[in-house]
């Protein structure tokens, strides 16, 4: 049985098990991984799994169609705590990457006072009428 594993590499666990199918191209997309997990099509170790988003970690094995494929994962399992500061960190680094990007458009996006129309209370937006 060990030989006829299929190893899938994911950057950051856990994943959800309807985007490991998606990942280890056991299905056609998300609609289709969904599906066949509600049916009961397939096995997360050795179990009928039938949550669409339930949680799968290194090394658990997941059976579908024939196929027998097993999560590796190098980065460690994070704590809600972590998880809510990575996101954090990746939101406040997008921000300053678009604020970088937009201070030397800067002077092409502001609108000149011809442009703007004051006297609609939308701020420059006429009012629709029916």
């Amino acid at each position: 049985m060990q030989e006829d594993l299929i190893p899938v590499k994911v950057s950051h666990q856990p994943i959800e098990l309807c985007k490991l199918l998606k990942i280890a191209n056991l299905v056609g997309g998300g609609g289709e991984a969904k599906i066949v997990i509600s049916e009961g099509y397939v096995l997360l170790n050795q179990e009928v799994e039938y949550q669409k988003r339930k949680k799968v970690y290194d090394q658990d094995i997941v059976e579908f169609n024939g196929d027998i494929i097993q999560v590796h994962c190098a980065e460690p399992v994070l704590t809600l705590e972590q998880t809510k500061q990575k996101k954090l960190l990746s939101k406040v680094n997008n921000k300053n990457v678009k604020a970088g990007n937009n201070k030397t458009n800067n002077k092409k996006l502001k609108k000149t006072p011809d442009t703007q129309n004051s006297s609609t209370p939308t701020g420059g937006r006429k009012r629709i009428s029916f």
